[in-house]
């Protein structure tokens, strides 16, 4: 680690526990850091709690005590789900208390270089492709972030030698303040977090601080088909990488319905490309990009194109069977994400959708129906969701109150060449603690037939 002396002392308030409070309390204290943690949630049963006092580091439960930054905090870590209205970040942020979330720590004590990825869709699909890509590659990469370990725990055991590939959310981002990736990708933007950043324009300054403080030795790989984000490209002092999805350019990296092309020359023919769908070609061109950048040979970038078919509940191939394919895509929580996966496929689709009501409307879907053979509707949206498929046009459509009933139904719905495919357009909080639980329910149930 680099800049182990510059936290020894410091009086830090970590709010939150979760996963990253808990390990920046136990990285800042290793640090020589004064750490107190604050979280919301009941004294009784917290073992998080318990395990962090028997470090040496006070914890107080039960909710945020009036007047705690009285205590002379130098630095708050917050959870980065932790909006800013909070009274703790609100006092900090008037006292000029720096508010950082962890991914600040990870940056100001690597040793490794960062490559980090956001984006409104595709982050996950992305930051894995980069992951597999550089391993093959042997270029030692780490992966972290939102799709796994907590980043200031991987950048804590990070070599120079290594490069940790890092998935990095609005709510991390918003976050930092030296945070400088060598290398950084925005894939999209789209409406999303707004009821957490208040308005589109403060989420999309939030993604920028991927980029803010890149220097033109670093680059940014960013998504030259999106005006909103050239808008931003334009202020970096990065080199820029564009991608674009429109055909072959003379500079950056893009496609056509035949090729990928790197600088104008062809690179790789996408007939190899196992990931299917159009938004895929997003994660895979700005993959491929960083991966050039990283030094990454041809042929490892060719390796990963030709076997990879997914993550895990977005857009995964889960089996063929009685020839017809099952794909999970409990990670599509609102309609953007379940329209991406409906325009992936060409042939008829049973379309298993619903859940938690928010009240959101799925016109947005209404043009990507016409290839929707049959929908088995789920959760509190089930009726919202039939009545919406009726007036597309879609003729057979169920209602299930279990996963097991719906797979059962979609497959009675189903005919040989035909995918049948959980994309629900909503989050599962109605009937699942998470969309991965929901996600693994759909596996269970496609194996159990």
């Amino acid at each position: 680690m680099k800049n182990q002396e510059s936290f020894k002392g410091l009086n830090v308030l970590v709010l939150g526990l979760a996963k990253s409070g808990v390990a920046a309390a136990n990285l800042l204290h290793s640090l020589g850091a004064v750490v107190t943690v604050n979280d919301a949630s009941p004294e009784e049963g917290n073992v998080e709690a318990e395990l962090l006092r028997e470090a040496g580091i006070s914890v107080l439960c039960g909710g945020h005590p009036p007047g705690i930054l009285d205590k002379g905090f130098g630095l708050v870590v917050k959870n980065p789900g932790i909006p800013y209205q909070n009274p703790v970040v609100q006092d900090a942020l008037q006292r000029g208390i720096p508010v950082w979330t962890e991914i600040e720590l990870t940056y100001r004590i690597s040793e490794a270089p960062i490559i980090s990825i956001t984006g409104s869709n595709g982050k996950t699909t992305t930051t894995t492709l980069l992951f597999h890509m550089l391993n093959i590659g042997k270029k030692k990469p780490l992966i972290a972030g939102n799709i796994g370990t907590v980043s200031c725990s991987v950048a804590e055991k990070a070599k120079e030698d290594n490069i940790i590939v890092l998935e990095a959310s609005s709510f991390q981002l918003m976050g930092t303040e030296c945070f400088r990736p060598k290398i950084s990708i925005w894939i999209n933007l789209y409406d999303s977090h707004l009821d957490y950043h208040g308005s589109f324009d403060a989420y999309a300054d939030a993604k920028f601080a991927i980029t803010k403080n890149q220097l033109e030795s670093d680059y940014f790989i960013y998504n030259a088909d999106q005006p909103e984000i050239g808008k931003f490209a334009a202020s970096t002092a990065a080199t820029k990488i564009p991608f674009s999805l429109k055909g072959r350019t003379d500079f950056g990296i893009s496609a056509d319905d035949d090729n990928i092309y790197w600088n104008g020359e062809p690179y790789v023919s996408r007939s190899i490309i196992m990931l299917p769908g159009q938004h895929n070609l997003e994660n895979i061109l700005s993959a491929t990009a960083a991966a050039i950048l990283s030094g990454c040979d041809k042929i490892a970038i060719e390796n990963v194109l030709s076997s990879f078919t997914g993550v895990r509940h977005r857009m995964q191939f889960v089996k063929e069977w009685k020839s017809r394919k099952f794909y999970n895509d409990s990670k599509a929580t609102n309609t953007l994400a379940t329209k991406s996966a409906l325009t992936a496929f060409k042939g008829p689709i049973v379309l298993l959708a619903g859940g938690l009501d928010r009240g959101h409307s799925f016109e947005e879907l209404r043009p990507y129906m016409s290839n929707i053979k049959a929908v088995v509707c789920l959760g509190q949206t089930a009726e919202r969701f039939a009545e919406f498929a009726a007036s597309c046009g879609v003729h057979d459509i169920l209602i299930s109150e279990s996963m097991e009933d719906a797979v059962h139904k979609a497959f009675s719905l189903s005919s040989e060449g035909d995918t049948i495919l959980l994309s629900p357009a909503c989050a599962s909080w109605d009937q699942y603690p998470s969309f991965e639980t929901r996600g693994d329910h759909f596996i269970e149930a496609v194996m159990h037939l």
